[in-house]
């Protein structure tokens, strides 16, 4: 029970493309499930992808007929978990009894459908979706696509003997946002990128330290020749794309904040490595951050976890 067999899915989506990037999840959810894997983890917004266009194209354009023509694909490719999206892959958790954490691009419904928000998806082994999170803040040039989400997805699961919680990107560096995930008695913390070591190498072991939990850092690849033909106004995008826009950076550490895989770079596939329950424990012995170090008499934190909707229907 201890023991804890984990892959960090460091793949490139087909960019802007759904049903083609389902396909490489669903790939790898099998081969993690047929090597034994109870735990499958993927980067920030990998489907149906990051939107990379912001910065090559002037995205804070306003009234750009670029701008309104991707975002319009965009819209289209993004995931509707209402609709069932995400049947496939709940069918394959749930046929190798393995765990899953998803970065999504979602249309919430329940938001009228036309919102984005950059989420991170569990699903259970038993294929179940758990909970959904919606980016609390977008960062810098992503608010131009994505919605600020809400406290609804912070949330921590279950699995043998640990406690899984989730975070995106940058809302990673929200002291908050991670106590509040400490609080529920989280020990295993997923960090899901985009794809950069420059994001993963510092903070991966800086969380790991300052909770005493394993990290798993998981992140994308991109190449500017990753851009698919039929992109909207591919020539402005590539036009002054560097060749390599992700490396990936995927990692894990310990809970002393030392590495168990340092950063991967620029390889594609699973980064497959057992976590040792026990190893939380030993390192918990000196520090507890919401144990025996905190002083709630103190200081103490609320946690609004209601989903945000601008309709309270009553029938």
């Amino acid at each position: 029970m201890n023991l804890l067999k984990v892959a960090l899915a460091q793949i490139s989506p087909v960019w802007l493309n759904k049903a083609k990037t389902l396909d490489k999840v669903c790939a790898s959810v099998l081969e993690a499930g047929e090597k034994g894997c109870e735990l499958i983890v993927f980067g920030e917004g990998l489907l149906p992808g990051y939107p990379f266009w912001l910065s090559l194209t002037n995205g804070a354009e306003f009234n750009s007929s670029v701008q309104k023509e991707i975002h319009a694909h965009y819209i289209r490719n993004a995931v509707q978990i209402e609709a069932g999206d995400l049947d496939d892959v709940c069918k394959l958790a749930k046929e190798h009894k393995i765990s899953i954490y998803l970065g999504i691009i979602e249309r919430g419904k329940n938001r009228g459908g036309h919102s984005l928000y950059c989420s991170l998806v569990y699903i259970n082994e038993a294929g179940q979706i758990q909970s959904v999170h919606r980016k609390l803040q977008p960062t810098y040039e992503e608010r131009l696509t994505w919605s600020p989400g809400d406290g609804n997805g912070l949330q921590v699961h279950s699995l043998k003997e640990f406690t899984l919680g989730g975070l995106n990107c940058w809302e990673n560096w929200m002291p908050l946002a991670r106590t509040a995930l400490y609080g529920l008695g989280e020990n295993l913390h997923v960090a899901a990128w985009p794809g950069s070591d420059r994001n993963t190498v510092d903070i991966t072991r800086f969380i790991a330290k300052e909770s005493r939990s394993f990290v798993i850092s998981v992140s994308g690849l991109m190449d500017v020749a990753d851009f698919p033909a039929d992109t909207p106004h591919l020539e402005k995008i590539v036009e002054k794309a560097p060749d390599e826009l992700a490396n990936g950076g995927s990692c894990v550490a310990g809970p002393d904040g030392e590495w168990v895989v340092e950063p991967v770079i620029g390889k594609e596939g699973l980064i497959i490595q057992t976590l040792d329950f026990n190893r939380v424990l030993e390192e918990r012995q000196n520090f507890d951050v919401a144990g025996h170090y905190s002083r709630p008499d103190v200081t103490r934190l609320t946690v609004n976890r209601e989903r945000q909707s601008i309709l309270d229907i009553k029938d």
